[in-house]
Order: C-alpha cells, then structure tokens, then sequence
C-alpha cells in the first residue's frame, strides 16, 4: 500500500464479533475467528489473486486489504447467488453485487453495478468506493494518524463516512458491530499467510 493509506500492519484491531464468528459456527471470536475465516475463504481467493494485485497497484491500496474485504463480504464468491448478495425481502431484490458487495440499493450505496461480478473492472468500482471513504474520513478526522483513518474509512466502506462518529466505537454501527476491526483482522491474515 502505498504509504498515503497507511500501514495495515500497524492498524489496531479486536477482530470479528461474535456475531460474525457465528457465520462458521466458531466458538471464539476477535482477531483468531477473524484469521479462521480468511484462512477458510484462502483458497478460493486464489482465483482472483492477479485482478486483486493488479488492482491494489493502480489505486495504491493493499491487495491484502482489499481480498480481506472480499472475504468479510462475499467469503471470496461464496455466498454469491449469480453475482448478487445481501438480499432485502422488503425489496425484492438484492442489495448489493460482486465480490467487494458493491451497494446498489438506491436507498443506500445507490451505485450502478460495474463489470462482471469477480472482474477486474468490478473491483475497481470497490477500490475506487474505498479510498472515496478514505478521503472523506480523513477530511471529517484530519486530527486521527493515518491508520486511525485507514480504519474509519473501512467503516465507511460499510455504511457509509456519516455513521462514523468516533474513533473509540467506530465500529458502532457497522454490520455485525465489528466492520472494521474484522476486515483488518483478516488483512493482516491475508498479509502474514496469504501472500498479498
């Protein structure tokens, strides 16, 4: 990554909740259930190593990030139904498509869908969402270090710069309370063991 983002290395994190860590029926959570689902989700992202290095290059984000973000939403394609995830029954429809689960709810994220759900171009949309998040965190926080707002901005990258209010719980209103915290947790895995 480039060293504008920060060092995900050196990012705090108290890993996945229990909530999260139910999804594999673990029985512990934080950063050990974290470190077991990216090792679950490992082999299937291998498929998609070279898009996610290629893309991590162009926009200066660690690959290691962004397949951790790919194992928090999709579990690497896993839990996709033809591209699409997080499906809203109030709707109709799905919520939100391809591996980095781009938003296309128009009452939320209310992006277009880009590219084939596992292609490079799709994962340029999630890049491209990502350092947006970034940037306006580090505009909200200019005060936080530059892993305190590569955090928020993961948060962000989950509901949006407007819910995050503070450091301490800036993962309060996150899916599963633990967005980021997970997401690090599982790019410091993807980092140490997966070779990104």
């Amino acid at each position: 990554m480039l060293p504008g983002y920060g060092n995900i290395m050196n990012v705090e994190t108290t890993g996945a909740s229990w909530q999260t860590a139910q999804q594999d029926k673990l029985v512990y959570s934080g950063v050990r259930a974290s470190h077991t689902m990216a090792d679950t989700d490992s082999g299937r992202m291998e498929r998609f190593r070279s898009k996610i290095n290629s893309v991590g290059a162009k926009y200066g984000i660690d690959p290691a990030l962004i397949a951790a973000i790919i194992s928090r939403e999709s579990r690497a394609g896993n839990v996709l139904h033809n591209g699409w995830g997080d499906y809203d029954s109030n709707r109709g429809a799905y919520n939100a498509w391809g591996l980095m689960q781009v938003d296309v709810n128009p009452n939320g994220g209310g992006h277009t869908a880009r590219g084939a759900w596992d292609s490079e171009e799709h994962l340029s949309q999630g890049a491209e969402i990502l350092v947006y998040f970034i940037g306006r965190i580090r505009n909200k926080f200019p005060g936080w270090n530059t892993e305190q707002q590569l955090k928020g901005g993961i948060a962000a990258y989950n509901m949006g710069d407007g819910n995050v209010h503070s450091y301490a719980r800036v993962d309060e209103n996150t899916t599963g309370g633990d967005y980021s915290n997970d997401v690090v947790a599982r790019a410091q895995w993807y980092k140490n063991h997966g070779g990104f």
